[in-house]
């Protein structure tokens, strides 16, 4: 598949900004995280400028962006049509809880039920991101097990790391938010690698013969639908090749995975201010993995139409 920046960028920053939404909702509504306005107003701005921004990138791939709203009229049948309608109804918890927490200084009661709202359509929303994939059955690579959790899994381990990163500036870091950044950083490294496994492994079923039910011997075209690029191959027959996809790999191990890691290790034995320099230098670069992760995601993916043009 074709990896368009900005669908990258889309899942990339959404699921920043979702997992640090959730995490801000959840401990900042039950008063684990201090009512404090600096942290509240940087904290929630940083957040919904990461979802808003990916959101407004995401149009850039369409062929009529001033249409885009009329994708939230197929709910019913469409998961981008859902995810949609969840990231525009998760704004409204949120900015209730950003009132409550931020602007009024307060947390429990209301604020932390609207936290408590909050987060769990930051949950929700990625839910619906995941299954755009993951319900594409042409793609072998998409539909499969591993597509949805790793769009949680990611969502938490960035949101995760920011945060922390966050509460190290305001000197409110603890070794238990220092400690879950880093485990959720090496549960997505783990899933990342369980899913490369998968997919290297993966033997799509359908074939040129399945596809046009003949059996027996090799089904090949005797001439082909088009005899120059066209939309469908741009799009869909997208290739990388091996040794590309190897170096990117190891590139997206140290920057999203590797690297930060290390970071957090370090800043859970480094004294203030270099624990929380350790932090804040993780964040980033994890973030710049992730694009590199998004764009293997979508160039490694093969959709089953390229049959019709010879490839296997």
């Amino acid at each position: 598949m074709h990896p368009a920046f900005s669908v990258v960028f889309f899942t990339t920053a959404t699921g920043a900004g979702y997992g640090l939404l959730a995490l801000l909702g959840l401990l900042g509504g039950s008063g684990v995280i201090p009512a404090d306005f600096w942290l509240g107003l940087i904290g929630m701005a940083l957040a919904l400028s990461l979802i808003a921004a990916g959101l407004l990138s995401s149009t850039g791939h369409l062929g009529r962006p001033e249409r885009a709203w009329r994708a939230f009229s197929q709910w019913r049948s469409s998961w981008l049509s859902r995810e949609g309608v969840a990231s525009v109804a998760t704004f409204i918890p949120a900015c209730m809880f950003g009132i409550g927490w931020v602007l009024v200084g307060r947390s429990g009661g209301w604020v932390a039920v609207a936290g408590l709202l909050a987060a769990a359509g930051a949950v929700v929303t990625v839910c619906t991101t995941g299954m755009i994939y993951a319900s594409l059955k042409p793609i072998a690579q998409w539909h499969s097990r591993y597509t949805l959790p790793a769009y949680l899994i990611f969502a938490a381990m960035t949101g995760s790391v920011l945060g922390n990163a966050l509460l190290q500036v305001f000197k409110l870091g603890s070794t238990a938010m220092l400690v879950w950044a880093l485990l959720a950083t090496l549960a997505g490294w783990g899933w990342k690698l369980a899913t490369w496994g998968y997919n290297d492994r993966l033997e799509i079923p359908t074939t040129a013969n399945t596809a046009t039910g003949l059996a027996g011997g090799m089904v090949r075209s005797i001439e082909w639908p088009h005899t120059e690029e066209n939309y469908l191959l741009k799009e869909m027959g997208f290739r990388i090749a091996r040794k590309h996809s190897a170096k990117l790999r190891r590139i997206t191990q140290a920057l999203a995975f590797a690297v930060p890691a290390i970071l957090l290790a370090i800043a859970l034995f480094l004294p203030s201010p270099l624990g929380a320099i350790a932090s804040v230098l993780a964040a980033p670069l994890q973030f710049a993995g992730m694009l590199v992760e998004r764009w293997l995601f979508f160039a490694e993916a093969k959709h089953t139409v390229t049959l019709y043009y010879g490839r296997e």
